[in-house]
Parts: structure tokens; C-alpha cells; sequence
């Protein structure tokens, strides 16, 4: 099963007719390019664990003009994570270990 799918079987176990119309999964792209994920955590069963964040290629170990570059990490109940282009299954996969883990509830 490939990542994709995986996050749509967890995306639709979040959903019970309410959390749906408040939060959700949100894929774009940027302009520098590059890929930013954002997936509402609250009222799931990962809102309130821990995310140790993943970092490469940015701030000061950042190359200008690389796309080996990713950021995640969880913000204010939201999971942040952003890539260069070719980093979305990436991210996907480190969003998706996560939630597998045992959680803080």
C-alpha cells in the first residue's frame, strides 16, 4: 500500500460528520519549488503526542539551489511539513510513521 493510499485511510478514519467541516489535509506546492503539507490534528487520536521535528537542508545547512531540503514538524495542533520537489512521499511517510506510534491518550 502506498503512501497515498495510507493517508487517505487515516484521513477517512478522522472523519465522523463533524471533524471533516472543521479540519482536514491540505497539498501544495511552493514557488521555490518544493512541497507543504498541513494536516489538522485536533481530535485525533495524535493531537496531543509529541513530534520530534525532522530537519535537512535548511537554515544554515541549507544549499542554494537544492532540492534536498525538508522541514516537519507540529505547530499549535497542526502537522507543518514542507520539501523540495521531490520530497512529498517523504513527508507523507514521516506524518504516517508517526501516527502509528504509541500515542500520549
Amino acid at each position: 500500500m502506498n503512501h497515498l493510499h495510507k493517508l487517505q485511510e487515516w484521513y477517512r478514519s478522522q472523519c465522523d460528520g463533524d471533524w471533516e467541516h472543521g479540519y482536514g489535509v491540505k497539498i501544495t506546492t511552493l514557488d521555490n519549488p518544493g512541497w507543504s503539507v498541513s494536516i489538522d490534528l485536533v481530535g485525533t487520536a495524535v493531537e496531543e503526542k509529541n513530534f520530534e521535528p525532522v530537519l535537512y537542508g535548511v537554515g544554515k545547512d541549507a544549499v542554494e539551489g537544492s532540492d534536498e531540503w525538508l522541514s516537519c514538524r507540529v505547530e499549535e495542533k497542526t502537522f507543518e511539513g514542507r520539501g523540495g520537489p521531490q520530497k512529498l512521499e517523504e513527508i507523507l511517510e514521516l506524518f504516517l510513521q508517526w501516527t502509528k506510534g504509541p500515542t500520549s491518550r
